[in-house]
């Protein structure tokens, strides 16, 4: 209906087949839809005859579609990045996009573009939202580049002139997906290793084609595939089962019922990490809460791990 108010406004005076061709939608649903409309109090009325339609009577308008350019910015700069949820909400947001006076749309597109959220769980800490994602964000809306002095993961530290591509929230984690005047190859960065942020006036090249979601779920299954190298199969009590998918998130599979322990009952799945080593220092805090079948070499690190508690804390 929103989509329907901004055409009308738009356009002045449109048929319900127009409607339902714009909007994707049966003739049926248009006519319902401005029926609606006009039930509730818009000043939307059909005129019949040739060259007949439905039009907004007076020129009235809507508070909605009398957004300016940075209004309609920030609204889809809101909801694009939970247009990613679904195909149906992605569909909601194109035809609102197309329904926008055609001088907002591409700056309303690119704010829609410029954020994804991926819900799928790395098991990393929750953390806070750097203020410099807002900056970076609205360099992406912009296509500006940016300079930015950024610490890697040896710690250390260089400024990088950057074409911002998106940003995407994962575990609380914003990543920035970027290229560089090296070359084309599309690079990420941990926002929370940025210190400081610089958007010049030059303006960012993109590459062609660009994609933000496929470019993301090729640095996810390339991340996916080094971080899951060993695999151990764990029983786990019923009740704890949401702690270890917490904490494993992606790299927890389950498997099905196993044997309970007395009233107990208990769930056997499978856990990934990059070692047998890491598999066993994050599960050695569970105690007997968890046990390990197997792999025999995630076993063996468990008894180390033990063996040195036992011995520093008797």
């Amino acid at each position: 209906m929103i989509a329907t108010l901004l055409l009308l406004q738009a356009r002045g005076r449109v048929t319900a087949a127009e409607l339902a061709a714009e909007l994707e939608i049966s003739v049926a649903t248009a006519r319902r839809d401005l029926e609606a409309l006009s039930s509730a109090g818009v000043p939307v009325y059909p005129q019949p005859g040739r060259g007949g339609g439905w039009s907004l009577v007076g020129g009235a308008r809507t508070d909605l579609s009398g957004l300016t350019g940075p209004e309609s910015q920030a609204l889809f700069t809101l909801v694009g990045p939970g247009a990613s949820a679904s195909p149906e909400a992605q569909q909601a947001v194109r035809k609102l996009l197309r329904a926008l006076p055609s001088p907002f749309r591409a700056d309303a597109a690119a704010a829609a573009e410029a954020v994804r959220l991926d819900a799928g769980s790395w098991g990393e800490q929750r953390r806070s939202r750097p203020e410099v994602v807002d900056v970076v964000q609205q360099a992406v809306i912009d296509r500006r580049q940016v300079r930015v002095d950024y610490t890697n993961r040896t710690g250390q530290v260089s400024t990088v002139l950057l074409d911002p591509l998106g940003l995407v929230a994962k575990d609380d984690l914003w990543y920035l997906l970027a290229t560089r005047e090296e070359g084309p190859d599309v690079r990420t960065y941990r926002m929370d290793r940025v210190a400081s942020v610089e958007v010049t006036a030059q303006p960012a090249n993109r590459p062609e084609g660009f994609d933000l979601a496929r470019e993301w779920q090729r640095v996810v299954s390339y991340v996916e595939e080094r971080r899951a190298r060993v695999r151990a199969t764990v029983l786990v009590r019923r009740r704890h089962l949401w702690v270890l998918r917490d904490h494993f998130g992606t790299y927890l599979d389950v498997i099905g019922d196993a044997p309970a322990i007395g009233d107990e009952e208990r769930i056997e799945v499978t856990l990934a990490a990059h070692t047998a080593r890491s598999l066993a220092e994050q599960l050695a805090g569970w105690g007997s809460m968890v046990e390990v079948i197997g792999p025999e070499d995630v076993r063996r690190e468990l008894a180390r791990i033990g063996a040195e508690l036992a011995v520093a804390y008797g």
